[in-house]
């Protein structure tokens, strides 16, 4: 299973190597359509190189080819609501325009390490779309949806997984948005 944004990397079919996934992003692989989840591929890393500039500049992954999942933590009041953005590492999430306004927040930000992680179940620098928490939207930007193929995190710090862009945006709670990296 070869994926150009992989690089030098050669990636295996993601349910055949449990060991390289997060235990949440195991179980919604396991949950997609079979057809689906065929088209999901993880490939072993060094989890020193996990960060997006580094994992790209060592195994010669184009960096528009990797999508960085970021948590975002809303705020209106008491109330926190959660939400992940995919955006094309090349781009930034509009996290104080879009993502506050979707979330109805008075104030969003990236949400704090350690929340995110306990929350997600899955290991910082290897938050994934795939797998998040049910009731979190997930907000795909246009163009990480258009892409024929991007490479994402898979809970952990030492793989990583390539996927059709079209079957991010079919994740669980995904939306797609116009303009989310900028």
């Amino acid at each position: 299973m070869s994926r150009p944004v992989l690089g030098s990397l050669t990636a295996v079919p993601a349910l055949d190597r449990p060991d390289l996934l997060a235990d949440p992003v195991a179980r919604a692989l396991k949950d997609l359509d079979p057809a689906d989840a065929a088209l999901v591929g993880v490939a072993e890393i060094d989890p020193a190189l996990a960060d997006t500039a580094e994992f790209c500049a060592a195994y010669g992954s184009p960096l528009d080819g990797s999508a960085n999942c970021v948590v975002v933590a809303g705020r209106r009041g008491e109330s926190v609501r959660y939400a992940a953005c995919l955006v094309l590492a090349t781009t930034r999430a509009d996290v104080n325009g879009l993502v506050r306004r979707r979330l109805d927040a008075r104030k969003a930000s990236f949400a704090p390490m350690d929340d995110a992680v306990a929350i997600t179940g899955m290991e910082y620098g290897g938050i994934t779309p795939v797998g998040l928490p049910a009731d979190w939207p997930l907000l795909v930007d246009a163009a990480v949806a258009a892409a024929p193929a991007v490479v994402i995190g898979s809970g952990v710090r030492h793989s990583k997984l390539a996927l059709p862009g079209e079957l991010a945006a079919r994740l669980s709670g995904a939306e797609v948005v116009e303009g989310l990296g900028h």
